[in-house]
């Protein structure tokens, strides 16, 4: 049986989370990012589909919310996901189960499983040490759903809490998210810019163009933090907040694996 996992990473949480289902599931298995999916639409072959993807603002990212209100699949295509986040995830699978019944699609099982965060206008990289320890919890967390996802089971969906839902997924997520994609006017580049262009590349979304040799953002933004994250020169701030803190992409990424 074949299993289409379809993932959206910036700094490779979500993408190791793919690739060890994937492994652990066995069988045929294909990896299709889905800022690829979106531009070049791809008809589903796969009697099982996984949707991999991190939390933004206690929610989906705008970029997944399009994509699965454009799937195309048959209702009885199994159907799981896995959200990552740093904290909480609220009522982020939530979300999703109520966009695929909206397409007669059940979401069979939903995991919620806790990575080191990336947003670094609010904090700095974890120390290594903390790193390990929630990639040890990961690999946990793939072995005990992995069975669940190779026979094609039912589990359980992590909804969060009925206030998660609500405050966090329902009125702040609704109310930041359309503030998003304009709020790349906080990004800028330092001195050390030396106009490689690897931030346009890595930008899931073609945000980023370089004038003059330096980046600049078109106010398309997704908020993912990969063209901060993956500066070589660590030459690209966010706001007054970011400078001086460390960055973060998992160890076993690498930026040729965002290039879009």
């Amino acid at each position: 049986m074949k299993t289409q996992i379809f993932y959206f990473s910036s700094t490779g949480n979500s993408l190791c989370v793919a690739r060890d289902i994937g492994n652990a599931i066995g069988g045929e298995v294909e990896l299709i990012a889905i800022p690829g999916a979106l531009k070049a639409p791809r008809p589903v072959t796969a009697s099982a589909i996984g949707i991999v993807f991190p939390v933004y603002m206690w929610g989906l990212p705008a970029l997944v919310r399009r994509f699965v209100e454009q799937l195309q699949i048959p209702a009885s295509t199994y159907v799981f996901a896995v959200a990552t986040c740093g904290g909480n995830a609220a009522g982020t699978l939530a979300q999703l189960r109520t966009l695929l019944e909206k397409k007669g699609i059940l979401l069979a099982l939903g995991e919620v499983i806790r990575m080191p965060g990336n947003y670094t206008p609010m904090y700095g990289a974890e120390s290594e040490r903390s790193q390990k320890k929630r990639f040890a919890k990961e690999k946990i967390a793939i072995r005990r759903i992995a069975p669940l996802i190779a026979d094609r089971k039912a589990g359980k969906v992590d909804c969060g809490t009925w206030l998660g839902r609500r405050l966090l997924s329902g009125f702040v997520y609704n109310g930041g998210m359309k503030q998003v994609p304009a709020s790349d006017v906080k990004f800028r580049s330092t001195e050390p810019c030396n106009g490689c262009g690897l931030c346009v590349k890595v930008c899931p979304v073609g945000n980023i163009v370089l004038v003059e040799g330096h980046p600049r953002w078109q106010h398309h933004c997704e908020q993912c933090m990969a063209c901060l994250q993956w500066c070589p020169q660590v030459a690209i701030e966010f706001g007054g907040r970011t400078q001086g803190r460390r960055r973060y992409h998992h160890p076993e990424c690498s930026a040729s694996d965002f290039v879009w």
